[in-house]
């Protein structure tokens, strides 16, 4: 088991402005989880601030993170916006000596990591939380190279579940749908099942 090192925070300069992160590099990785939030952005993710957690869960397994923070925070947000700051935030780890990529993204953020995906090689796994449909038609290309999972809470009354199932339907294999009994936008009332998923289906799909 590894102990991860404690989260650096930084700005990472554009020529479209600084993007925020939150970094827990871990000794002599080579995989990363990137992950990002819904159009109101910030650091933590949703579920009680899940992404800090998930980043130590991640680093016990030998996966550093990045939690990258959107600059815009304008509903309905910007997929092309959101693509470029996750882009950057891969930049970053590639600098750092990573070479094999997951993501994880948040209602806005799902569509993100999805056109993300499919405009990156060494992305292989995603996994939405809640998504919107919009501006995630890209999902259809992601297979075979990148796995997908898409979970979504049955009480979403923000996103229709109905999203996700159609994410699904339309994405090509490896692919996994979970719907949660009792989640709603937020997935909070499920946290702990939403952990579990996150960390088991990269477990199965990051690794070389």
């Amino acid at each position: 088991m590894t102990n991860p090192a404690a989260p650096l925070e930084l700005a990472i300069n554009t020529n479209r402005g600084p993007v925020r992160c939150a970094y827990h590099p871990v000794p002599h990785a080579t995989t990363a989880v990137l992950m990002v939030g819904g159009t109101d952005g910030g650091l933590d993710g949703p579920a009680d601030a899940i992404y800090p957690a998930l980043a130590d869960d991640f680093g016990e397994h030998g996966i550093a993170a990045l939690r990258v923070d959107f600059r815009g925070r304008i509903a309905p947000g910007s997929v092309p916006e959101g693509v470029f700051d996750v882009e950057t935030g891969l930049e970053f780890l590639r600098s750092d000596g990573l070479q094999r990529f997951a993501l994880v993204g948040h209602s806005f953020g799902g569509a993100v990591v999805i056109a993300a995906a499919a405009a990156t090689e060494d992305v292989v796994s995603i996994t939405t939380l809640a998504a919107q449909t919009a501006g995630a038609q890209p999902v259809a290309i992601l297979a075979p190279r990148c796995a997908a999972l898409f979970i979504h809470g049955l009480d979403d009354i923000r996103l229709s579940p109905d999203c996700s199932r159609l994410l699904y339907r339309l994405a090509g294999e490896p692919k996994r749908l979970e719907l949660l009994e009792g989640g709603r936008h937020s997935l909070r009332q499920c946290r702990e099942e939403v952990r579990s998923l996150v960390l088991g289906w990269f477990e199965e799909t990051l690794p070389p």
